[in-house]
């Protein structure tokens, strides 16, 4: 199945995405406290420092050059160092317990959506809404339809909806997805002081 990524936004960036499964979960770890569109543009400014974007390569850099590497300016994220640590944990974490290949995260022993979760959870720097966003970007993006992924995605699974990364397919579901978050932001702030 071929797969056309388009939430960087970027061309270079999307292709690498489209591709690669490691360079998702990448942009998908540097999705937080930073625009997403340029988190996910982090995988291609790596690639583009290391002669490539390789996940082996990655987990045997020495820690302190590859933060060197993601410091560099354009930097990876606003907080390059504590991320750069992140991605490098990650590789190495995907090298010890899926053989060097993350799509066995979602496929290894024919998982069931709670399973893929649970995996996705114990991910190094990953939380629960992280890892139901993920499931859900598999879902809907990637024909990645384990059984009952759409209810342990939770609302993120929810069709037709624009409420997070994994509905960006352009530059206007992204519009839509930041309104989304603009509003919800806007209706607990109110919940809170009303």
């Amino acid at each position: 199945m071929t797969r056309h990524i388009c939430i960087a936004q970027e061309p270079e960036a999307d292709k690498l995405l489209s591709i690669d499964d490691f360079a998702l979960v990448v942009g998908m770890t540097l999705d937080q406290q930073f625009p997403m569109e340029a988190a996910f543009k982090g995988p291609q400014k790596i690639a583009e420092r290391m002669d490539g974007f390789d996940l082996h390569k990655i987990a045997a850099a020495d820690p302190d050059q590859f933060v060197a590497l993601c410091s560099e300016t354009p930097a990876i994220h606003r907080f390059p160092g504590s991320m750069a640590k992140r991605i490098h944990d990650l590789a190495v974490f995907i090298v010890d317990n899926y053989d060097g290949t993350p799509s066995a995260i979602w496929t290894e022993g024919d998982p069931d959506g709670k399973t893929v979760l649970k995996r996705l959870k114990g991910l190094p720097g990953w939380g629960d809404m992280k890892a139901r966003i993920f499931l859900a970007l598999l879902g809907k993006q990637l024909g990645v339809e384990p059984a009952g992924w759409r209810e342990a995605a939770g609302d993120y699974g929810n069709d037709g909806e624009r409420r997070s990364v994994a509905d960006v397919v352009d530059s206007v579901s992204l519009q839509e997805v930041r309104d989304f978050k603009k509003q919800a932001k806007a209706a607990a702030k109110a919940a809170k002081t009303g």
